[in-house]
């Protein structure tokens, strides 16, 4: 599983070079009046939904991530082959930190005002994570195989 480790680095690094600020706080979903349903589809039918054209970086069977632009700002836009991928994917991501928008088996990261407003495109439910190391325990679920910190 060093590739999985490997992609969340490789997206962790993107996010920086977009300029993408770990957010503190727990997820919620706000109180969205018009929320769409939840998109689904390939990442260029997500893009596409999110007026994005999409500049695909990672192009694996089992994960496909593109960066994009809108007049909202800059949003990386992953998609994955199975829910446990997406799962497992924002699991690692969680120890960086962000503002993550989740579908099935997709996910926005960006700015929480990035993805407040692709959330009025493509639904979905947002998570938001402050960084693994900001000191605060545990925040629930199995972390089997979890190594410590350093």
């Amino acid at each position: 599983m060093r590739t999985d480790r490997m992609r969340v680095a490789l997206a962790a690094v993107a996010l920086a070079a977009l300029g993408v600020p770990a957010l503190a706080g727990c997820g919620g979903d706000g109180s969205g009046s018009d929320v769409p349903r939840t998109a689904t589809g390939t990442l260029e039918q997500l893009a596409r939904q999110a007026e994005c054209e999409p500049n695909i970086s990672t192009d694996a069977e089992e994960l496909r991530q593109a960066n994009c632009a809108t007049e909202d700002g800059t949003y990386v836009l992953a998609t994955f082959a199975t829910d446990r991928g997406l799962r497992e994917w924002i699991n690692e991501a969680n120890d960086y930190g962000g503002s993550y928008l989740v579908g099935r088996k997709w996910v926005a990261v960006g700015d929480e005002k990035v993805v407040t407003a692709l959330r009025g495109r493509l639904g979905g439910a947002v998570e938001t994570t402050s960084p693994h190391h900001a000191g605060s325990g545990g925040g629930g679920g199995s972390e089997e195989g979890h190594s410590g910190h350093h």
